[in-house]
């Protein structure tokens, strides 16, 4: 693939992190109890993962990989990477601070509190609170922890792949949220085309469909319904050669979709994510991605910081 992101750095990253996470459960659903039929849906509930997402992972991953100075770490988020590294740095002693946009949720903003981080918010996207974390980093010599464009970060992320590979070993086709690519660009590295990884994100912030129809990384959109998790502004550098070659394709979907996958993982399976949580998901139950006669098909959902109240926002 033309970078180090491969499957023999993500066991070894396994390895490595797994005394300090959860193995998240998958569930089996007949389609035919959302109305899509009678294929069997695999979902992996990383939303019951330590801090409700994915994003411990990468953050555990950074924390122990790498030389971390006594001022301690720095990170900024639109909320779940931030919840996750106060999380590790807290589980670790470590000492932390979050810089999080005006846009984070309340209950992100609960949890990072929680966690005894510092955390300051500023600005309204997370552009602008990923620059002032770097400008504190600069000042302070605290070690910036990326959420998505860090290699450390992404070997964290593929532990999910290599995770949900010896929990189901047949499928056919696996559909992950994406914002900033970390956890596709994890997914997809180790998966290397042995199962059709399909992104899935907002049209309110396509950021992977505009950096692969550019050629490159570049500025999309940054809004929508999702914006506090799927809306970094561009996907990773790192992440980019990636999806190019072991993506098999985007999709995009409507907030009014994401708000429905909500709704129906709640009436279903009494599952409560996040708008960005239950992206993936939405393609299906909106027909952006409609399956194959037998085809054997995997969603990730996480993204669990959030309340029942917020389904109707």
């Amino acid at each position: 693939m033309g970078n180090e992101i491969t499957r023999e750095r993500i066991v070894a990253t396994e390895k490595l992190i797994r005394p300090h996470i959860r193995r998240t459960p998958v569930i089996e659903v007949d389609g035919a109890d959302f109305g899509l039929g009678a294929s069997a849906i695999c979902f992996k509930l990383e939303l019951m993962q330590h801090s409700g997402s994915f994003k411990t992972r990468g953050a555990f991953a950074n924390l122990l990989m790498r030389r971390v100075p006594s001022v301690g770490v720095v990170a900024a988020s639109g909320g779940s990477h931030g919840v996750a590294v106060a999380y590790a740095a807290a589980r670790l002693g470590v000492p932390a601070r979050i810089f999080v946009p005006s846009i984070c949720s309340p209950a992100k903003i609960a949890r990072i509190r929680n966690y005894r981080a510092e955390f300051v918010v500023v600005g309204e996207r997370y552009a602008d609170a990923l620059a002032a974390s770097q400008s504190f980093a600069g000042q302070s010599g605290a070690l910036p922890i990326h959420a998505f464009d860090q290699t450390e970060t992404l070997f964290g992320q593929g532990t999910l792949g290599l995770e949900l590979e010896g929990q189901v070993s047949d499928l056919d086709t696996l559909l992950v949220p994406v914002g900033g690519g970390g956890l596709i660009g994890g997914i997809a590295a180790w998966f290397e085309r042995k199962v059709r990884v399909v992104a899935v994100e907002p049209e309110a912030s396509p950021t992977m469909y505009r950096a692969l129809t550019a050629g490159r990384p570049v500025d999309a959109e940054a809004g929508g319904v999702a914006a506090e998790s799927l809306a970094p502004q561009r996907i990773g550098e790192l992440v980019f050669p990636i999806a190019r070659e072991c993506v098999d394709r985007v999709v995009l979907v409507s907030d009014d979709a994401i708000r429905s996958s909500q709704r129906l993982l709640w009436d279903v399976i009494r599952v409560v994510a996040e708008p960005g949580g239950a992206a993936a998901f939405a393609a299906l139950l909106s027909g952006r991605y409609r399956t194959e006669k037998c085809e054997r098909v995997g969603v990730v959902v996480s993204g669990g910081n959030t309340v029942a109240v917020d389904f109707d926002r």
